[in-house]
């Protein structure tokens, strides 16, 4: 600049105006750096807001200035509730989020919360999540002997938990709104007041205002993997799932993928769905793993 106004001005006007360049480059506004949009993080059965400080950490690190909300409802045993009671406040919570975003905001949800994320992206129909993250989550149902389980029916296995779980009785406990007995379709089909729903498995008024709600996303991110010891099985976490003879399927051999009942292979189709499985993480350190947030997480925290 100095160069250019020395050609047009005689040298002692440039020397007259040396002392003002400090105030010359005040004035020029510094490049403007895009904001991160917010992030809302939704915990787990059991869980509580404290068990995402190390995520919490990782993203103030690599995206500083990023305003993340840990959503502290349903903690611990009021996990239990049943999940369209949960959707139900959590909804209330991020709503109020998501309207001072209009660039969008992103949602990493956890085993459970991944659930109820998923119902919360169907039933809100001006929702503007970018990012939906989906961290080790049960979204084709659970069906396996876990410590959860037999804390919570020390009395039932697994062969024989339809029993409780397809009853008015047991869809009050939030596990049994997921529990997919896949040797009892039928009755899966008829009492699942939850999954089978949001999965567009039966017929329901909403189904398709909740599909239009759902491809709203920008992207759907697919987090899970072979040593989580709790998601059962654990391809769940990317729609797979076991058929009558416990052989898995994947994603794209599940009636509701092709029938696009909920939208999956519309995402899909659209290269919007992004599948990152790692071996080597237990279910209670997928939010904790620095290394599965760097590959997983964070390149999709814009």
């Amino acid at each position: 600049m100095l160069g250019l106004w020395g050609q047009r001005l005689p040298a002692a006007w440039v020397l007259l105006l040396l002392p003002f360049l400090p105030l010359l480059l005040l004035a020029v506004p510094a490049p403007h750096r895009a904001s991160y949009k917010p992030v809302i993080v939704v915990h787990g059965l059991f869980d509580s807001s404290y068990s995402f400080r190390h995520l919490l950490e990782y993203i103030n690190e690599t995206h500083p200035g990023t305003v993340v909300t840990v959503l502290d409802l349903f903690d611990g045993r009021e996990s239990l509730r049943p999940l369209w009671e949960q959707v139900q406040g959590f909804r209330e919570a991020v709503v109020p989020i998501m309207a001072k975003a209009p660039q969008g905001v992103h949602l990493i949800c956890y085993s459970q919360g991944g659930l109820v994320c998923r119902a919360l992206l169907s039933v809100m129909d001006d929702h503007n999540v970018d990012s939906f993250i989906s961290l080790s989550s049960p979204q084709m149902g659970q069906y396996g002997d876990t410590d959860y389980l037999k804390w919570l029916f020390p009395t039932s296995m697994r062969s024989n938990l339809y029993r409780i779980c397809y009853s008015p009785w047991g869809q009050e406990f939030s596990i049994c709104n997921y529990w997919h007995d896949p040797h009892h379709d039928d009755l899966y089909l008829n009492a699942s007041s939850f999954l089978a729903l949001i999965n567009g498995e039966r017929d329901h008024p909403n189904a398709t205002v909740w599909r239009k709600n759902f491809l709203r996303v920008g992207h759907l991110v697919l987090i899970g993997g072979p040593d989580d010891g709790v998601i059962t099985p654990w391809q769940s976490s990317f729609f797979g799932f076991y058929d009558a003879n416990e052989t898995v399927l994947e994603m794209e051999e599940q009636l509701v993928y092709l029938r696009d009942s909920f939208g999956l292979k519309t995402l899909l189709a659209r290269g919007a769905i992004v599948r990152c499985p790692m071996a080597g993480i237990s279910h209670t350190a997928w939010h904790s793993n620095r290394t599965l947030y760097e590959t997983c997480i964070e390149p999709w925290l814009s």
